[in-house]
Protein backbone atom coordinates (compact mmCIF):
# COMPACT_ATOMS: atom_id res chain seq x y z
CA UNK A 1 0.00 0.00 0.00
CA UNK A 2 1.86 3.15 -0.99
CA UNK A 3 1.91 6.09 1.14
CA UNK A 4 0.80 9.49 0.61
CA UNK A 5 3.59 12.02 0.04
CA UNK A 6 4.44 14.82 2.08
CA UNK A 7 1.99 17.49 1.15
CA UNK A 8 -0.89 15.08 2.17
CA UNK A 9 0.85 14.41 5.48
CA UNK A 10 1.05 18.41 6.12
CA UNK A 11 -2.82 18.18 5.10
CA UNK A 12 -3.67 15.33 7.48
CA UNK A 13 -1.74 16.27 10.51
CA UNK A 14 -1.69 19.09 12.89
CA UNK A 15 1.93 19.02 13.31
CA UNK A 16 2.60 18.75 9.82
CA UNK A 17 5.75 20.10 9.94
CA UNK A 18 7.27 17.70 12.39
CA UNK A 19 5.60 15.21 10.96
CA UNK A 20 6.77 16.43 7.20
CA UNK A 21 10.69 16.37 8.67
CA UNK A 22 10.06 12.67 10.12
CA UNK A 23 8.51 11.48 6.75
CA UNK A 24 11.78 13.10 4.94
CA UNK A 25 13.91 10.35 7.18
CA UNK A 26 11.62 7.11 6.11
CA UNK A 27 10.36 8.35 2.58
CA UNK A 28 12.51 6.03 1.21
CA UNK A 29 10.37 3.07 2.86
CA UNK A 30 7.66 1.12 0.60
CA UNK A 31 4.89 -0.82 1.31
CA UNK A 32 4.71 -4.81 0.69
CA UNK A 33 2.34 -7.55 1.78
CA UNK A 34 1.57 -9.14 4.44
CA UNK A 35 -1.06 -11.86 5.65
CA UNK A 36 -3.12 -9.17 8.35
CA UNK A 37 -6.88 -8.80 8.35
CA UNK A 38 -8.47 -6.29 6.11
CA UNK A 39 -12.17 -5.41 7.27
CA UNK A 40 -14.72 -6.87 5.13
CA UNK A 41 -16.55 -3.55 4.33
CA UNK A 42 -14.36 -0.23 4.36
CA UNK A 43 -16.62 2.91 4.75
CA UNK A 44 -17.44 3.19 1.28
CA UNK A 45 -19.54 0.29 2.46
CA UNK A 46 -17.95 -2.17 -0.54
CA UNK A 47 -16.70 -5.66 0.53
CA UNK A 48 -12.70 -6.69 -0.17
CA UNK A 49 -12.79 -9.11 -3.01
CA UNK A 50 -11.46 -11.64 -1.18
CA UNK A 51 -13.98 -11.23 1.75
CA UNK A 52 -16.93 -11.63 -1.15
CA UNK A 53 -15.35 -14.88 -2.25
CA UNK A 54 -14.67 -15.87 1.43
CA UNK A 55 -17.53 -14.46 3.22
CA UNK A 56 -20.66 -14.06 1.14
CA UNK A 57 -21.84 -17.76 1.74
CA UNK A 58 -22.73 -19.61 4.47
CA UNK A 59 -20.14 -22.27 5.90
CA UNK A 60 -22.17 -25.68 4.56
CA UNK A 61 -20.23 -27.85 7.03
CA UNK A 62 -18.25 -26.01 9.45
CA UNK A 63 -19.29 -27.83 12.81
CA UNK A 64 -15.73 -26.25 14.00
CA UNK A 65 -12.65 -24.15 13.72
CA UNK A 66 -10.47 -26.93 12.51
CA UNK A 67 -13.50 -27.04 9.38
CA UNK A 68 -12.51 -22.89 9.21
CA UNK A 69 -8.76 -23.84 9.29
CA UNK A 70 -9.11 -25.49 5.53
CA UNK A 71 -10.80 -22.07 3.43
CA UNK A 72 -8.46 -19.51 5.70
CA UNK A 73 -7.97 -16.64 3.22
CA UNK A 74 -5.10 -14.46 3.37
CA UNK A 75 -5.62 -10.68 2.73
CA UNK A 76 -2.59 -8.51 1.61
CA UNK A 77 -1.94 -5.68 3.75
CA UNK A 78 0.67 -2.89 4.79
CA UNK A 79 4.55 -3.74 4.83
CA UNK A 80 5.55 -6.35 7.32
CA UNK A 81 2.53 -5.86 9.73
CA UNK A 82 3.24 -5.25 13.43
CA UNK A 83 5.21 -7.58 15.08
CA UNK A 84 4.42 -10.04 17.49
CA UNK A 85 7.36 -9.25 20.12
CA UNK A 86 5.31 -9.67 23.56
CA UNK A 87 5.90 -12.58 25.72
CA UNK A 88 3.50 -14.69 27.91
CA UNK A 89 5.26 -13.00 30.89
CA UNK A 90 4.46 -9.07 29.19
CA UNK A 91 0.55 -9.54 28.35
CA UNK A 92 -0.15 -11.45 31.65
CA UNK A 93 1.38 -8.53 33.78
CA UNK A 94 -0.14 -6.18 31.34
CA UNK A 95 -3.63 -7.61 31.74
CA UNK A 96 -3.29 -8.01 35.85
CA UNK A 97 -1.74 -4.68 36.32
CA UNK A 98 -1.37 -2.91 33.38
CA UNK A 99 -3.54 -0.04 33.06
CA UNK A 100 -3.96 0.09 37.30
CA UNK A 101 -3.34 3.84 37.41
CA UNK A 102 -4.34 6.90 38.98
CA UNK A 103 -7.73 5.77 38.96
CA UNK A 104 -7.40 3.25 41.91
CA UNK A 105 -4.56 5.31 43.78
CA UNK A 106 -5.74 9.04 43.18
CA UNK A 107 -9.11 8.88 41.72
CA UNK A 108 -11.00 7.21 44.71
CA UNK A 109 -10.12 9.63 46.43
CA UNK A 110 -13.10 11.57 44.53
CA UNK A 111 -15.01 8.18 44.36
CA UNK A 112 -14.91 8.13 48.61
CA UNK A 113 -15.45 11.87 49.01
CA UNK A 114 -18.95 11.80 46.52
CA UNK A 115 -20.57 8.58 47.29
CA UNK A 116 -19.27 7.32 51.06
CA UNK A 117 -17.12 3.91 51.75
CA UNK A 118 -20.06 1.98 51.08
CA UNK A 119 -21.62 4.09 47.75
CA UNK A 120 -17.90 3.67 46.28
CA UNK A 121 -17.95 -0.16 47.38
CA UNK A 122 -20.93 -0.81 45.50
CA UNK A 123 -20.51 1.39 42.52
CA UNK A 124 -16.79 -0.37 41.83
CA UNK A 125 -18.90 -3.94 42.09
CA UNK A 126 -21.27 -3.11 39.51
CA UNK A 127 -18.68 -1.20 37.36
CA UNK A 128 -16.50 -4.13 38.07
CA UNK A 129 -18.99 -6.95 36.99
CA UNK A 130 -19.46 -4.93 33.36
CA UNK A 131 -15.94 -4.86 33.09
CA UNK A 132 -15.83 -8.82 33.51
CA UNK A 133 -18.46 -9.40 31.49
CA UNK A 134 -17.05 -6.89 28.66
CA UNK A 135 -13.74 -8.95 29.18
CA UNK A 136 -15.04 -12.35 28.66
CA UNK A 137 -16.79 -11.75 25.52
CA UNK A 138 -13.92 -9.83 23.99
CA UNK A 139 -11.46 -12.28 25.71
CA UNK A 140 -13.43 -14.92 23.19
CA UNK A 141 -13.31 -13.26 20.15
CA UNK A 142 -9.42 -12.13 20.31
CA UNK A 143 -8.27 -15.60 21.47
CA UNK A 144 -9.92 -16.77 17.98
CA UNK A 145 -8.42 -14.38 16.16
CA UNK A 146 -6.10 -12.46 17.57
CA UNK A 147 -6.04 -9.05 14.88
CA UNK A 148 -4.97 -5.47 14.09
CA UNK A 149 -7.19 -3.20 15.64
CA UNK A 150 -8.99 -5.63 18.26
CA UNK A 151 -12.35 -5.13 18.96
CA UNK A 152 -12.71 -2.42 16.48
CA UNK A 153 -11.99 -4.85 13.57
CA UNK A 154 -14.15 -7.22 14.94
CA UNK A 155 -17.44 -4.69 14.78
CA UNK A 156 -16.97 -4.33 10.91
CA UNK A 157 -16.57 -8.13 10.75
CA UNK A 158 -19.54 -8.91 12.58
CA UNK A 159 -21.52 -5.83 13.30
CA UNK A 160 -21.32 -3.48 10.37
CA UNK A 161 -18.74 -1.07 8.89
CA UNK A 162 -20.79 1.86 10.95
CA UNK A 163 -20.40 0.68 13.92
CA UNK A 164 -16.19 0.21 13.38
CA UNK A 165 -15.96 3.47 11.99
CA UNK A 166 -17.89 4.52 15.31
CA UNK A 167 -15.67 2.50 17.85
CA UNK A 168 -12.71 3.32 16.12
CA UNK A 169 -12.86 6.84 16.28
CA UNK A 170 -14.07 6.56 19.62
CA UNK A 171 -11.62 4.59 20.70
CA UNK A 172 -9.02 6.27 19.39
CA UNK A 173 -10.66 9.62 21.16
CA UNK A 174 -10.43 7.98 24.63
CA UNK A 175 -7.15 6.98 24.99
CA UNK A 176 -5.74 10.42 23.28
CA UNK A 177 -7.90 12.18 25.68
CA UNK A 178 -7.01 10.00 29.11
CA UNK A 179 -3.01 10.10 27.80
CA UNK A 180 -3.04 14.07 29.36
CA UNK A 181 -5.24 12.92 32.09
CA UNK A 182 -2.36 10.91 33.24
CA UNK A 183 0.08 13.41 32.73
CA UNK A 184 -1.65 16.04 34.67
CA UNK A 185 -1.83 13.48 37.42
CA UNK A 186 1.74 12.55 37.14
CA UNK A 187 2.14 16.34 37.71
CA UNK A 188 0.18 16.69 40.79
CA UNK A 189 1.61 14.07 42.52
CA UNK A 190 5.18 14.70 41.69
CA UNK A 191 4.41 18.36 43.47
CA UNK A 192 3.62 16.57 46.59
CA UNK A 193 7.91 16.30 46.68
CA UNK A 194 8.52 20.21 45.13
CA UNK A 195 5.85 22.82 44.51
CA UNK A 196 8.48 25.18 43.85
CA UNK A 197 9.05 24.27 39.49
CA UNK A 198 6.63 25.06 37.73
CA UNK A 199 4.25 21.63 37.00
CA UNK A 200 5.13 22.33 33.21
CA UNK A 201 8.55 21.16 33.68
CA UNK A 202 7.27 17.92 35.05
CA UNK A 203 4.47 17.29 32.39
CA UNK A 204 7.15 17.67 29.59
CA UNK A 205 9.84 15.21 31.52
CA UNK A 206 6.75 12.55 31.92
CA UNK A 207 6.14 12.56 28.45
CA UNK A 208 9.42 12.17 26.73
CA UNK A 209 10.06 9.39 28.71
CA UNK A 210 6.59 7.82 27.25
CA UNK A 211 7.71 8.84 23.87
CA UNK A 212 10.86 7.08 24.54
CA UNK A 213 9.78 3.78 24.95
CA UNK A 214 7.17 3.86 22.83
CA UNK A 215 9.25 4.99 20.05
CA UNK A 216 10.98 1.05 20.45
CA UNK A 217 8.03 -0.77 19.29
CA UNK A 218 5.78 -3.72 21.04
CA UNK A 219 9.09 -5.01 22.92
CA UNK A 220 10.13 -2.18 24.83
CA UNK A 221 6.49 -1.47 25.70
CA UNK A 222 5.69 -5.25 26.61
CA UNK A 223 9.17 -4.52 29.05
CA UNK A 224 8.66 -1.18 30.21
CA UNK A 225 4.80 -2.37 31.48
CA UNK A 226 6.07 -5.88 32.74
CA UNK A 227 8.60 -3.52 35.06
CA UNK A 228 5.92 -1.05 36.20
CA UNK A 229 2.85 -3.52 36.63
CA UNK A 230 5.46 -5.64 38.69
CA UNK A 231 5.88 -2.27 40.89
CA UNK A 232 2.07 -1.48 40.81
CA UNK A 233 1.00 -5.24 41.71
CA UNK A 234 3.57 -5.38 44.44
CA UNK A 235 2.66 -1.96 46.08
CA UNK A 236 -1.47 -2.17 45.46
CA UNK A 237 -0.65 -5.88 47.99
CA UNK A 238 1.54 -4.24 50.10
CA UNK A 239 -1.22 -1.21 50.80
CA UNK A 240 -3.61 -4.05 51.16
CA UNK A 241 -1.93 -6.14 53.89
CA UNK A 242 -0.66 -2.12 55.90
CA UNK A 243 -4.71 -1.26 55.61
CA UNK A 244 -5.46 -4.57 57.35
CA UNK A 245 -3.27 -4.45 60.13
CA UNK A 246 -3.87 -0.35 60.61
CA UNK A 247 -7.71 -1.62 60.83
CA UNK A 248 -7.05 -3.94 63.31
CA UNK A 249 -4.77 -1.34 64.88
CA UNK A 250 -1.59 -2.68 64.56
CA UNK A 251 0.13 0.97 63.32
CA UNK A 252 2.14 3.37 65.79
CA UNK A 253 -1.15 4.63 67.26
CA UNK A 254 -2.82 1.31 68.17
CA UNK A 255 -5.95 2.53 66.71
CA UNK A 256 -8.66 -0.07 66.03
CA UNK A 257 -10.50 1.54 63.02
CA UNK A 258 -12.75 -1.23 61.99
CA UNK A 259 -15.85 -0.14 60.49
CA UNK A 260 -15.32 3.50 62.15
CA UNK A 261 -15.61 5.84 59.67
CA UNK A 262 -18.97 3.16 57.98
CA UNK A 263 -21.14 4.71 61.12
CA UNK A 264 -19.53 8.75 61.37
CA UNK A 265 -19.68 10.59 59.10
CA UNK A 266 -22.23 7.40 57.32
CA UNK A 267 -21.97 4.86 54.46
CA UNK A 268 -23.43 7.11 51.67
CA UNK A 269 -22.58 10.73 51.30
CA UNK A 270 -25.66 12.94 50.22
CA UNK A 271 -24.78 14.47 46.67
CA UNK A 272 -24.69 18.58 47.18
CA UNK A 273 -26.87 17.67 50.58
CA UNK A 274 -29.68 16.50 49.09
CA UNK A 275 -31.76 14.60 51.18
CA UNK A 276 -33.08 11.13 51.79
CA UNK A 277 -32.91 8.85 48.96
CA UNK A 278 -32.23 10.81 46.05
CA UNK A 279 -29.07 12.60 47.65
CA UNK A 280 -28.09 8.84 48.00
CA UNK A 281 -28.68 7.56 44.85
CA UNK A 282 -27.04 10.46 43.24
CA UNK A 283 -24.09 10.28 45.16
CA UNK A 284 -23.32 6.51 44.24
CA UNK A 285 -24.61 6.83 40.47
CA UNK A 286 -22.02 10.02 40.59
CA UNK A 287 -19.38 7.85 41.71
CA UNK A 288 -20.10 5.02 38.77
CA UNK A 289 -17.79 7.04 36.34
CA UNK A 290 -14.90 7.21 38.06
CA UNK A 291 -15.07 3.84 39.24
CA UNK A 292 -15.62 3.37 35.15
CA UNK A 293 -12.81 5.41 34.80
CA UNK A 294 -10.50 2.81 36.90
CA UNK A 295 -11.59 -0.17 35.00
CA UNK A 296 -11.33 1.23 31.33
CA UNK A 297 -8.62 0.55 29.41
CA UNK A 298 -8.45 -3.50 30.44
CA UNK A 299 -9.44 -4.48 27.21
CA UNK A 300 -5.99 -3.24 26.10
CA UNK A 301 -5.38 -6.70 25.65
CA UNK A 302 -7.30 -7.55 22.75
CA UNK A 303 -5.65 -4.40 20.81
CA UNK A 304 -2.25 -5.97 21.56
CA UNK A 305 -3.42 -9.16 20.43
CA UNK A 306 -1.79 -8.53 17.14
CA UNK A 307 1.81 -7.98 18.80
CA UNK A 308 1.57 -10.91 21.00
CA UNK A 309 3.91 -14.53 20.92
CA UNK A 310 1.36 -17.34 20.62
CA UNK A 311 -1.83 -15.85 21.15
CA UNK A 312 -4.00 -18.56 21.07
CA UNK A 313 -2.68 -19.34 24.53
CA UNK A 314 -1.18 -16.18 25.73
CA UNK A 315 -4.61 -14.11 25.26
CA UNK A 316 -7.44 -16.48 26.90
CA UNK A 317 -4.55 -17.00 30.21
CA UNK A 318 -4.19 -13.10 30.39
CA UNK A 319 -8.32 -12.55 30.09
CA UNK A 320 -8.86 -15.60 32.94
CA UNK A 321 -6.65 -13.00 35.26
CA UNK A 322 -8.68 -10.50 34.91
CA UNK A 323 -10.62 -11.66 37.86
CA UNK A 324 -7.56 -11.18 40.40
CA UNK A 325 -7.52 -7.70 39.26
CA UNK A 326 -11.54 -7.02 39.65
CA UNK A 327 -11.47 -8.69 43.14
CA UNK A 328 -8.07 -8.43 44.64
CA UNK A 329 -6.64 -4.98 43.65
CA UNK A 330 -9.75 -3.04 43.04
CA UNK A 331 -12.80 -4.34 45.57
CA UNK A 332 -9.80 -5.06 47.85
CA UNK A 333 -8.65 -1.52 47.43
CA UNK A 334 -12.09 0.45 48.14
CA UNK A 335 -13.10 -1.50 50.56
CA UNK A 336 -9.62 -0.40 52.36
CA UNK A 337 -9.69 3.00 51.35
CA UNK A 338 -13.94 3.15 52.97
CA UNK A 339 -12.40 1.56 56.67
CA UNK A 340 -9.47 3.87 56.94
CA UNK A 341 -10.35 7.36 55.48
CA UNK A 342 -13.55 9.45 56.41
CA UNK A 343 -15.34 10.26 53.38
CA UNK A 344 -15.61 14.18 55.08
CA UNK A 345 -11.84 14.35 55.08
CA UNK A 346 -11.30 17.71 53.58
CA UNK A 347 -7.44 16.12 52.14
CA UNK A 348 -10.33 14.24 49.82
CA UNK A 349 -10.40 17.00 47.41
CA UNK A 350 -8.30 16.12 44.73
CA UNK A 351 -9.21 19.70 43.06
CA UNK A 352 -6.77 21.08 45.05
CA UNK A 353 -3.83 20.05 43.10
CA UNK A 354 -2.18 18.08 45.97
CA UNK A 355 -0.87 14.82 46.16
CA UNK A 356 -1.88 13.99 49.60
CA UNK A 357 -5.44 14.05 48.54
CA UNK A 358 -4.94 9.89 47.73
CA UNK A 359 -6.83 8.15 50.46
CA UNK A 360 -4.07 5.45 50.71
CA UNK A 361 -1.09 8.50 51.41
CA UNK A 362 -3.92 10.17 54.26
CA UNK A 363 -4.32 6.84 55.72
CA UNK A 364 -0.71 6.39 56.37
CA UNK A 365 -0.39 9.85 57.42
CA UNK A 366 -3.30 9.59 60.07
CA UNK A 367 -1.57 6.28 61.29
CA UNK A 368 1.62 8.89 61.89
CA UNK A 369 3.92 6.42 59.39
CA UNK A 370 6.59 9.43 58.42
CA UNK A 371 8.54 7.66 55.37
CA UNK A 372 6.00 5.86 54.05
CA UNK A 373 3.64 8.15 52.35
CA UNK A 374 6.88 9.66 49.93
CA UNK A 375 7.45 5.74 48.89
CA UNK A 376 3.66 5.10 47.87
CA UNK A 377 4.05 8.71 46.29
CA UNK A 378 6.59 7.06 44.24
CA UNK A 379 4.74 4.06 43.56
CA UNK A 380 1.44 6.17 42.27
CA UNK A 381 3.96 8.41 40.06
CA UNK A 382 4.89 4.99 38.73
CA UNK A 383 1.35 4.09 38.10
CA UNK A 384 0.88 7.24 36.29
CA UNK A 385 3.53 6.83 34.13
CA UNK A 386 2.78 3.45 33.28
CA UNK A 387 -1.16 4.39 32.37
CA UNK A 388 0.76 7.27 30.44
CA UNK A 389 2.68 4.93 28.72
CA UNK A 390 -0.16 2.51 27.87
CA UNK A 391 -2.41 5.17 26.90
CA UNK A 392 -0.05 6.11 24.38
CA UNK A 393 0.33 2.55 22.97
CA UNK A 394 -3.22 1.97 22.88
CA UNK A 395 -4.30 5.51 20.72
CA UNK A 396 -1.63 4.71 18.51
CA UNK A 397 -2.75 1.44 17.98
CA UNK A 398 -6.40 2.36 17.85
CA UNK A 399 -5.50 4.71 14.87
CA UNK A 400 -2.93 2.12 13.16
CA UNK A 401 -6.42 -0.01 13.23
CA UNK A 402 -8.85 2.52 11.71
CA UNK A 403 -6.50 3.05 8.60
CA UNK A 404 -5.49 -0.59 8.26
CA UNK A 405 -9.61 -1.15 7.51
CA UNK A 406 -9.61 2.31 5.21
CA UNK A 407 -11.28 4.68 8.03
CA UNK A 408 -8.21 6.67 8.79
CA UNK A 409 -5.74 8.32 5.32
CA UNK A 410 -3.25 5.37 4.70
CA UNK A 411 -0.44 7.36 6.55
CA UNK A 412 -1.13 5.58 9.39
CA UNK A 413 0.02 2.42 8.26
CA UNK A 414 3.52 3.46 7.66
CA UNK A 415 6.17 1.23 9.62
CA UNK A 416 9.56 1.34 10.68
CA UNK A 417 11.39 -1.87 9.56
CA UNK A 418 10.69 -2.94 13.30
CA UNK A 419 6.81 -2.77 13.07
CA UNK A 420 6.36 0.70 14.69
CA UNK A 421 3.31 2.64 13.59
CA UNK A 422 5.32 5.51 13.18
CA UNK A 423 3.03 8.09 12.13
CA UNK A 424 0.40 6.80 14.60
CA UNK A 425 2.45 7.17 17.27
CA UNK A 426 3.96 10.62 16.53
CA UNK A 427 0.41 11.61 15.70
CA UNK A 428 -1.15 10.63 18.92
CA UNK A 429 1.69 11.93 20.73
CA UNK A 430 0.56 15.76 19.73
CA UNK A 431 -2.51 15.27 21.84
CA UNK A 432 -0.23 14.80 25.04
CA UNK A 433 0.16 18.17 25.17
CA UNK A 434 -3.29 19.11 26.56
CA UNK A 435 -1.87 18.27 30.17
CA UNK A 436 -0.26 22.07 30.06
CA UNK A 437 -3.61 23.31 30.69
CA UNK A 438 -3.15 22.42 33.99
CA UNK A 439 -0.38 24.99 34.38
CA UNK A 440 -3.09 27.64 34.50
CA UNK A 441 -6.35 25.75 35.53
CA UNK A 442 -4.75 23.72 37.66
CA UNK A 443 -3.52 19.70 37.39
CA UNK A 444 -6.09 18.30 39.73
CA UNK A 445 -8.89 19.92 38.16
CA UNK A 446 -7.88 19.16 34.74
CA UNK A 447 -6.90 15.15 35.54
CA UNK A 448 -10.83 15.24 36.90
CA UNK A 449 -12.06 16.92 33.24
CA UNK A 450 -10.48 14.78 31.30
CA UNK A 451 -11.50 11.79 33.92
CA UNK A 452 -14.75 11.98 33.26
CA UNK A 453 -14.69 12.55 29.41
CA UNK A 454 -12.58 9.43 29.27
CA UNK A 455 -15.50 7.10 31.20
CA UNK A 456 -18.10 8.03 29.64
CA UNK A 457 -16.33 7.37 26.03
CA UNK A 458 -14.71 4.17 27.53
CA UNK A 459 -18.52 2.99 28.53
CA UNK A 460 -19.77 3.95 25.21
CA UNK A 461 -16.86 1.52 23.59
CA UNK A 462 -17.59 -1.37 26.02
CA UNK A 463 -21.03 -1.32 24.87
CA UNK A 464 -20.31 -1.53 21.65
CA UNK A 465 -17.74 -4.31 22.57
CA UNK A 466 -21.15 -6.41 23.86
CA UNK A 467 -23.38 -5.74 20.82
CA UNK A 468 -20.33 -6.74 18.43
CA UNK A 469 -20.04 -9.78 20.94
CA UNK A 470 -23.79 -10.48 20.37
CA UNK A 471 -23.66 -10.66 17.03
CA UNK A 472 -20.43 -12.75 16.75
CA UNK A 473 -22.27 -15.71 19.33
CA UNK A 474 -25.29 -15.88 16.91
CA UNK A 475 -23.11 -15.71 13.95
CA UNK A 476 -21.48 -18.84 15.18
CA UNK A 477 -24.72 -20.65 15.62
CA UNK A 478 -25.38 -19.50 12.28
CA UNK A 479 -22.86 -21.25 10.60
CA UNK A 480 -22.88 -24.17 12.82
CA UNK A 481 -19.44 -23.84 14.29
CA UNK A 482 -19.28 -25.19 17.93
CA UNK A 483 -17.71 -22.88 20.36
CA UNK A 484 -16.23 -25.67 22.39
CA UNK A 485 -13.50 -25.91 20.00
CA UNK A 486 -12.66 -22.12 20.27
CA UNK A 487 -9.67 -21.15 22.27
CA UNK A 488 -11.72 -19.61 24.85
CA UNK A 489 -15.31 -20.21 25.54
CA UNK A 490 -16.30 -17.55 27.73
CA UNK A 491 -18.96 -18.37 30.57
CA UNK A 492 -22.34 -17.18 31.26
CA UNK A 493 -23.23 -16.25 27.84
CA UNK A 494 -25.04 -14.45 25.78
CA UNK A 495 -26.44 -13.30 29.10
CA UNK A 496 -23.00 -11.62 29.91
CA UNK A 497 -22.93 -10.21 26.52
CA UNK A 498 -26.31 -8.59 27.15
CA UNK A 499 -26.17 -7.42 30.80
CA UNK A 500 -22.26 -5.74 29.74
CA UNK A 501 -24.35 -3.35 26.59
CA UNK A 502 -27.87 -2.53 28.83
CA UNK A 503 -25.43 -1.90 31.67
CA UNK A 504 -23.00 0.29 29.80
CA UNK A 505 -26.08 2.46 28.73
CA UNK A 506 -27.66 2.71 32.03
CA UNK A 507 -24.30 3.69 34.16
CA UNK A 508 -23.31 6.59 31.56
CA UNK A 509 -27.03 7.38 31.32
CA UNK A 510 -26.82 8.42 35.06
CA UNK A 511 -22.94 9.49 35.50
CA UNK A 512 -24.27 13.31 35.37
CA UNK A 513 -27.88 13.09 36.46
CA UNK A 514 -27.48 15.22 38.95
CA UNK A 515 -26.98 18.46 37.26
CA UNK A 516 -30.83 17.76 35.46
CA UNK A 517 -32.17 18.79 39.37
CA UNK A 518 -33.33 21.88 40.17
CA UNK A 519 -30.16 24.57 41.71
CA UNK A 520 -28.00 22.22 40.28
CA UNK A 521 -26.38 22.83 36.77
CA UNK A 522 -22.90 22.45 36.33
CA UNK A 523 -21.79 23.33 32.74
CA UNK A 524 -18.36 21.84 33.17
CA UNK A 525 -19.79 18.56 34.46
CA UNK A 526 -22.52 18.66 31.72
CA UNK A 527 -19.80 19.10 28.94
CA UNK A 528 -17.13 16.37 30.36
CA UNK A 529 -20.28 13.55 31.34
CA UNK A 530 -22.73 13.49 28.40
CA UNK A 531 -20.61 15.25 25.38
CA UNK A 532 -18.76 12.03 24.99
CA UNK A 533 -21.69 10.13 24.99
CA UNK A 534 -23.26 12.22 22.02
CA UNK A 535 -20.17 11.48 20.04
CA UNK A 536 -21.75 7.48 20.03
CA UNK A 537 -25.09 8.00 17.93
CA UNK A 538 -23.23 11.02 15.93
CA UNK A 539 -20.66 9.28 14.49
CA UNK A 540 -23.03 6.23 13.64
CA UNK A 541 -25.63 7.45 12.26
CA UNK A 542 -23.52 9.71 9.99
CA UNK A 543 -21.27 6.78 8.70
CA UNK A 544 -24.79 4.63 8.36
CA UNK A 545 -26.14 7.21 6.44
CA UNK A 546 -22.92 7.90 4.28
CA UNK A 547 -21.95 3.85 3.72
CA UNK A 548 -25.82 2.87 3.53
CA UNK A 549 -24.67 -0.86 4.42
CA UNK A 550 -27.03 -2.80 6.09
CA UNK A 551 -25.93 -5.22 8.68
CA UNK A 552 -23.51 -8.17 7.79
CA UNK A 553 -26.29 -11.31 7.92
CA UNK A 554 -25.52 -13.61 10.33
CA UNK A 555 -24.63 -16.36 7.28
CA UNK A 556 -22.39 -14.46 5.54
CA UNK A 557 -20.57 -13.02 9.21
CA UNK A 558 -16.07 -13.77 7.73
CA UNK A 559 -14.56 -16.39 10.29
CA UNK A 560 -12.11 -17.05 7.96
CA UNK A 561 -9.82 -13.76 7.02
CA UNK A 562 -6.55 -13.19 8.53
CA UNK A 563 -6.66 -16.56 10.64
CA UNK A 564 -3.74 -18.38 8.87
CA UNK A 565 -1.28 -15.78 10.04
CA UNK A 566 -2.58 -16.31 13.83
CA UNK A 567 -2.32 -20.28 13.50
CA UNK A 568 1.28 -19.61 11.86
CA UNK A 569 2.10 -17.35 15.49
CA UNK A 570 0.90 -20.43 17.50
CA UNK A 571 3.62 -22.37 19.01
CA UNK A 572 3.80 -25.29 21.31
CA UNK A 573 5.46 -24.47 24.16
CA UNK A 574 8.41 -26.42 25.78
CA UNK A 575 7.01 -28.10 29.16
CA UNK A 576 8.28 -26.54 32.39
CA UNK A 577 11.97 -28.70 33.11
CA UNK A 578 11.66 -27.89 37.12
CA UNK A 579 9.30 -26.59 40.01
CA UNK A 580 10.68 -23.16 39.69
CA UNK A 581 9.36 -22.99 36.34
CA UNK A 582 6.48 -24.91 37.16
CA UNK A 583 5.58 -21.97 39.53
CA UNK A 584 6.34 -19.26 37.15
CA UNK A 585 4.49 -21.11 34.20
CA UNK A 586 1.31 -21.21 36.67
CA UNK A 587 1.59 -17.13 37.82
CA UNK A 588 2.89 -15.91 34.30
Amino acid sequence: MEVQNRVSAERVFPCGKILALIYHIYARMTATSHAFLLLPAPIEGTMAPADEKAGSASLKKSPSVSDVKAEVVVVSGPKDGLKRQMKNRHIAMISIGGVIGTGLFLGTATALETGGPVGMLLAYIVVGSLCYAVMISLGEMAAFLPIPGGHLTFAGRFFDPALSFTLGWLYWYNWTIILPAELSAASVVISYWNKTINSAAWIAMCLAVVLIINAFGAGAYGEAEFIFASIKVITITGLLILGLVLDLGGGPKHDRIGFRYWKNPGPFVQLDNIGGVKGRFLGWSAVMSQAAFSFIGTEVVAIAGAEVKNPRRNIPKAIRNVYIRLLLFYIGGVIMIGLLVPSNDPRLNIADGTAAASPFVIAINNAGIKVLPSIINAAILTSAWSAANSDLYSSSRALYGLALNGKAPSIFLKLTPHGLPWVSVATCSCFAFLAFMGVSSGSGKVFGWFANMTAVAGLSSWFGIAITYIRFYRGLKAQGINRNTLPYKSPLQPFAGWYAAVGCFVVALFSGWSVFLKGHWRADTFITNYLPMMLFPVLYVGAKLWTRVPLIPYTEMDFKSGLQEVLDASTEETPPRNWIERIWRKIM
